[in-house]
């Protein structure tokens, strides 16, 4: 067994709390924000900042992450003045919550209209609260092209076996811009920039299986929304459609359904498990994630 052990910043570290989220193990350990097993590697987050991985496949799992923070560390590897170019930007939200959907959304901010996004306030959605960015939603999709796809928790969970998250993700963010190219036409713009969630050898390995493939003009850095605006209207999109989707379906069972993957989210799908059981559970949340079998307990002692 080999052990592989990497330092990451706070927003990487995010990354791989909700990449590995579903896998998580029902673990207490102090000073850990997660511990997961993916295969026969597990995975121990820790809030320093370390992430330590054991297991045969540690250090292809340790090199996943790796890559994806090397384009992070500096704007260089983007072209010159690429934060002003005409670019396409796309981003993702949902995919460490048990609750609600996973929503990918792709924006085209051409240069003429970059200022307008600017003193709207527009910039990274993770500095932004929840409020100000519903009242910003609206005012981004007046003046921009995007394109919005969501998939719902049941279609995730019809999905889920043959998709696993990095893959599901490649295909939404390669059909949101490849619809949005078509709503453009025949403007082209100058780069396609993707918030990076796997390292680009990965992206298209995994692109490879799409019918329509857009490949060219692409770019991938973690914190997009730092470099282009498009990247961070994409992230304000994706938010509150999620919030709007999360807030739909809490009516929907008659009490909230908290965004995450903490504790609260275990007590609230007992609730469900023991109104409806697995099928009613399955509209609302990602069933392969570990809240599951930690529900499915709770429901158990309290019956």
């Amino acid at each position: 067994m080999s052990t592989s052990v990497i330092k990451l910043s706070k927003n990487e570290l995010q990354k791989v709390v909700d990449y590995y989220q579903p896998h998580a193990l029902n673990k207490q350990v102090p000073y850990t924000q997660l511990v997961a097993k993916k295969g026969g590697t597990t995975i121990t987050v820790y809030t320093s900042g370390k992430v330590m991985f054991q297991g045969n496949q540690a250090e292809a799992e340790a090199n996943r992450w790796q890559s994806t923070t090397t384009p992070a560390s500096s704007s260089g590897t983007l072209p010159k003045d690429f934060a002003q170019k005409s670019i396409i930007g796309s981003d993702e939200v949902g995919n460490g919550s048990y609750f609600g959907p996973l929503i990918v959304c792709a924006v085209y901010a051409e240069t003429a209209i970059l200022p307008t996004l600017k003193n709207l306030g527009v910039k990274d959605s993770k500095m932004l609260t929840d409020p100000q960015i519903r009242q910003l939603a609206p005012k981004i999709k007046e003046i921009v092209p995007f394109q919005l796809l969501t998939v719902t928790p049941e279609k995730y969970n019809q999905i889920q076996p043959q998709y696993n998250a990095v893959r599901m993700k490649v295909a939404l963010h390669n059909q949101a811009i490849q619809l949005l190219l078509q709503k453009i036409a025949p403007t082209q713009p100058e780069g396609i920039l993707i918030d990076q969630f796997t390292s680009e050898k990965n992206y298209r390995n995994y692109l490879r299986m799409e019918k329509n493939q857009v490949t060219e003009k692409l770019f991938f850095i973690t914190k997009g929304e730092q470099y282009h605006l498009a990247v961070a209207a994409a992230s304000i999109l994706c938010r509150a459609h999620f919030l709007e989707e999360l807030e739909r379906a809490s009516q929907e069972v008659g009490y909230n359904l908290p965004s995450g993957a903490g504790n609260k989210s275990d007590q609230v799908a007992a609730k469900l498990l023991k109104e409806g059981g697995l099928d009613l559970l399955a509209k609302y949340a990602k069933l392969h994630f570990a809240n599951t079998e930690k529900a499915q307990k709770i429901a158990e002692k309290t019956l």
